[in-house]
């Protein structure tokens, strides 16, 4: 072994390692393979399930997630002690598993099914012991089937590092244990945000996402309607790794194809409302800074931030950005303005379809603030995930189809749209438009790389508007979040916006996207696809997009007035006083 390196041994094999946490990511980094259920890169390791278990020579039995690695070390991946307990855990896990796979939305991508087949467990020698468990799909985004839980703690562990808050937590002991909300209630009767983060870990079909599929087909086949979609700015670089394209690539153009083929009478990019957006919440700022009202202002995009505020914070709603998110800012032009454009749309016949990384988007869907005369603005959500399938049941090669644009009247939109879908994003987009409406200069460079960092949970930075200082912070996770409130509260905070997003990383990491549980470079990857389709574009501010300008000279007058306010802003609830209903 080299003095100057660290190595150990995997199955004879001398490898170096340097800065990983545990001999799991050692291995994996080396070719090797171990399962696991409960470990994830993004989360502190839990040694739950022992499917990691691996020998050491003179330390026998270890699970390599929560072992360190040290210089020297002989580990076997594969011995038959090894085998024989992770099969025996398979066995245990199946005994009291709902085994009705081919009827489970997780189907094929069960990481339960995946090893059972791979250890080739084909008998049960163990009784089962667990009653049947009702399902919790009260809610609109996320259904919680107890007798599929594996009890491997991830979603608990998510919830709670990324979020902050217990909605999920183990009750009951021994063989009685189980994962569930507080005193066993519902997720619509508890503080859950339906951020999706504890689905997207979840390594069975214990928690997955409330489909809306075949409400989406229902509306295509019906000759009576006019369906349109938008399309969220993430989903173009992550809907591809359904379809064995690399994380990252954008398909927006296959997408807008696919979409047609799929029946969609119009496609549009929600990249165009990211810029309306910006246009309203650029204005909104620059306002509170003038009167210094209400500072910081908080961004509203996301909704399961929106959601945290109401539910936890209500005395904080003043802080939040009035502007409704880039969706519920679209659908209602798309129902305002179609009918005028195309006599035989109405907003009795038009279906708004919006494609988004996020299951928080359908409950924001269903708020009674985003409807007209009860008619939803959005009538349906879809997850990425979601339009993969709907891809895949339509028989549509998706890497042989041609690319093709969005749709008119709305069909251009800028970098600054496109890059709403990482951490970041959004605060970057305001300041590339708010800088130069407040002082009529360009930035010297618009690629603002210190609002970046998918990885980096929490970054200031600061910019000279007109002679004042303005501070701009950005957060990604719900428990980043708070330790901002708690330095409102307590008068520190020195920032002027905060833009939250409570993914881990923003909307490129939603709890809708496709999964990759094995890599923590997904997300950055996705990031990046997003900033190089930022610079490729002709328009790279909001304020620059020649169909946003036009919206305004036609319909909505200026960013601010009343017009735009009646059809964009929006306000919030405090959900404390129990008595806020919506559509669900």
């Amino acid at each position: 072994m080299s003095e100057d390196k660290k190595t150990l041994f995997i199955n004879g094999k001398e490898v170096e390692f340097t800065d990983e946490i545990n001999l799991l990511e050692v291995i994996r980094k080396n070719g090797f393979n171990v399962p696991t259920f409960c470990y994830r890169p993004d989360l502190k390791p839990f040694g739950a399930c022992r499917m990691c278990v691996v020998e050491i020579e003179g330390r026998g039995i270890q699970t390599s997630c929560t072992m360190p690695p040290e210089a020297g070390l002989k580990i076997q991946t594969n011995t038959e002690k090894t085998r024989r307990i992770r099969k025996t855990v398979l066995e245990l896990l199946l005994a009291n598993h709902d085994r009705e796979c081919t009827s489970c939305d997780k189907s094929g991508n069960c990481e339960l099914q995946k090893y059972a087949e791979e250890y080739g467990v084909r008998q049960i020698r163990y009784a089962k012991k667990k009653e049947y468990a009702e399902i919790d799909d009260y809610n609109p985004s996320i259904v919680r089937d107890p007798n599929k839980c594996i009890l491997c703690g991830a979603c608990v562990r998510a919830c709670e590092e990324f979020q902050g808050h217990a909605v999920l937590g183990f009750a009951n002991r021994g063989s009685k244990t189980v994962v569930q909300p507080i005193a066993g209630k519902k997720l619509c009767e508890v503080d859950c945000v339906y951020c999706g983060q504890c689905q997207a870990v979840c390594p069975t079909g214990a928690l997955t996402i409330k489909s809306s599929v075949e409400r989406a087909w229902g509306e295509i086949t019906n000759k009576n309607k006019k369906v349109v979609a938008q399309i969220a700015p993430a989903v173009r670089v992550a809907l591809g790794e359904m379809f064995n394209l690399e994380p990252g690539e954008n398909s927006i153009g296959k997408i807008n194809t696919a979409l047609r083929e799929i029946g969609f009478d119009m496609v549009f990019d929600t990249n165009f409302s990211a810029d309306l957006t910006i246009m309203e919440e650029g204005t909104e700022f620059l306002e509170r800074l003038q009167t210094n009202r209400d500072l910081p202002m908080f961004t509203s995009c996301c909704p399961a931030w929106v959601r945290y505020l109401e539910n936890l914070h209500p005395d904080m709603l003043k802080h939040l950005s009035t502007c409704k998110s880039p969706q519920s800012m679209f659908s209602p032009v798309l129902k305002e303005v179609l009918p005028v454009k195309f006599p035989d749309y109405n907003r009795e016949n038009l279906v708004v379809v919006s494609i988004m990384p996020c299951t928080a988007k359908k409950a924001e869907a269903v708020r009674f603030e985003f409807s007209k005369n009860n008619i939803l603005d959005t009538d349906i959500v879809l997850t990425t995930k979601e339009l993969g399938r709907m891809i895949k049941e339509a028989g549509i090669d998706f890497n042989r189809l041609e690319v093709s644009k969005p749709d008119s009247p709305f069909g251009e939109y800028t970098g600054a749209g496109t890059i709403f879908g990482a951490s970041g994003g959004v605060a970057e987009a305001a300041v590339r438009t708010a800088y130069e409406v407040a002082t009529g200069k360009a930035l010297d460079n618009i690629d603002i790389k210190e609002l970046r960092g998918v990885h980096n949970r929490c970054r200031d930075v600061e910019f000279n508007i007109n002679g004042s200082k303005v501070i701009v912070r950005v957060v990604s996770t719900l428990k980043e979040a708070e330790k901002s409130i708690q330095e409102i509260k307590a008068g520190n905070a020195k920032f002027h916006m905060l833009e939250v997003m409570a993914c881990p990383g923003g909307c490129v990491n939603g709890g809708g996207q496709p999964k990759s549980c094995d890599s923590s470079l997904i997300k950055e990857k996705r990031a990046e696809g997003l900033y190089k389709d930022d610079k490729s574009l002709p328009f790279r501010k909001s304020h620059e997009n020649p169909d946003i300008k036009k919206l305004y000279e036609e319909f909505l007058e200026k960013p601010g007035s009343h017009k735009a306010h009646e059809m964009l802003h929006t306000s919030y609830t405090d959900r404390l006083k129990g008595s806020y209903k919506d559509f669900s």
